[in-house]
């Protein structure tokens, strides 16, 4: 008898920690593909767009150097977030009491400024797809991300969308570099000896992959989660280098489907009113079946991106209100978004101009950020629980830091400028 009881009881221990597992790994994916769909929105494939028009296979290098800094930004934030268990605001508060609200403040309005882009990219996608009026088309998207944060299950809605549009993403822009037949070899060549390198071009592509908002957006979704402390930190670390390493490929996939159209000979329009620059080359590259699956593609990217943005930057609220309930924060999203849909409708500049601003200006606001985490792992680590930060890696970070604060310098007027003001 006693064995047929402690059997059940064994079961039960196994079951719960398969689930356990599962948990986890349900929470891991969700973090990488929060961050990476976070970060591939309808700013990154405009941006990737312009800049390949622009620099050609010169452009390779850009996304390699954008990569690396983003490898040493995003490891040293998600790590730093989840052996504190605090966010990010709250650990920039206890490392210099105030700086956590300046930078909750810039990343809520840079978040802001970001899902107007956003908002803006699921129009023309849905135009692209379906001919609708862009502004129609966001209005439309916008109120389907309010209805995912209303649902009664918003958070499990948040993650399974995300992977799912992630992975829809990749699969189709393959396609499509796959057809457009670019120059492989020029491109691999140019990504280590670039015929030019373009700070400005750099510092808004890394804004629009690690900057402002999108590299907290996975680690607070792990410490949402419970993936906290030094027991979790070897698969955390594995998370935020596939984030990035997800992100890469799907940056240097597109830039490959869109230089095999550039380099045909097929003048893309960058700076018009009505100019959507990716459109034109997916179109070129694959007839209207091409501009469909680009519709699909950019409705997609940019949808997660509204997600993404409204969930990170209203987790940032907490440093204003500690004790917040997940109900609360779900109803300021809503409001996020209903105001980034406003702004939206009322502003003038071209969609493409303001996708292409809003990575840059992330980029102005990622190394305020960095400085503040890197002076908290090297002087506050009574925050990690005693654990001692690795030396190498806030050297790496400190590195990064002033590349992004002299890239920021060089290029902050060239930024601003595509606002056209």
């Amino acid at each position: 008898m006693e064995q047929n009881a402690a059997a059940p009881a064994g079961a039960g221990v196994i079951a719960q920690g398969i689930h356990t597992v599962k948990s986890r790994r349900s929470a891991l994916v969700a973090a990488i593909f929060l961050m990476a769909t976070s970060a591939i929105g309808p700013g990154f494939i405009t941006q990737t767009a312009t800049f390949t028009t622009k620099l050609g296979a010169a452009f390779a290098f850009g996304i390699l150097a954008s990569i690396l800094i983003d490898f040493v930004v995003q490891l040293n934030i998600w790590r730093i977030v989840t052996l504190t268990r605090m966010r990010a605001s709250d650990v920039a508060n206890a490392a210099i009491p105030g700086s956590g609200y300046l930078l909750a403040i810039l990343v809520i309005v840079g978040g802001l400024f970001f899902n107007i882009g956003n908002i803006g990219g699921t129009g023309l996608g849905l135009n692209a797809v379906f001919g609708l009026d862009p502004k129609i088309g966001g209005a439309i998207s916008a109120v389907f991300s309010i209805g995912i944060f209303l649902s009664k299950r918003a958070g499990l809605a948040v993650d399974r969308f995300i992977v799912f549009a992630g992975i829809l993403m990749i699969v189709l822009t393959l396609y499509v570099a796959f057809v457009s037949g670019p120059p492989v070899g020029d491109a691999l060549f140019q990504t280590v000896l670039p015929d030019t390198i373009d700070f400005a071009t750099i510092t808004t592509i890394v804004g629009g992959t690690v900057g402002g908002y999108i590299t907290y957006s996975g680690a607070h979704r792990l410490l949402d989660r419970g993936m906290v402390g030094q027991e979790h930190l070897s698969a955390v670390t594995r998370a935020a280098l596939t984030g990035i390493a997800v992100t890469g490929l799907m940056r240097y996939v597109l830039f490959l489907a869109i230089l095999g159209v550039v380099a045909s000979g097929v003048v893309i329009d960058t700076a018009s009113q009505a100019a959507n620059p990716a459109a034109q080359a997916f179109q070129a590259a694959a007839g209207d079946v091409g501009l469909r699956l680009f519709g699909i593609i950019f409705w997609a990217a940019a949808i997660t991106s509204v997600i993404g943005a409204a969930y990170t930057s209203i987790s940032f609220i907490t440093v204003f209100k500690q004790d917040i309930s997940e109900h609360a924060r779900n109803m300021a999203t809503v409001v996020f978004i209903a105001i980034s849909l406003v702004s939206y409708l009322l502003i003038t500049t071209p969609p493409a101009a303001m996708l292409v601003f809003v990575g840059g200006l992330n980029g102005l606001i990622l190394p305020i950020g960095l400085s503040i985490f890197l002076f908290a792992a090297w002087k506050r680590e009574d925050l990690m629980g005693g654990y001692r930060y690795p030396r190498w890696l806030l050297a790496l970070g400190v590195l990064v830091c002033a590349l992004t604060w002299y890239m920021g310098y060089k290029s902050a007027g060239t930024i601003f400028g595509l606002l056209g003001l």
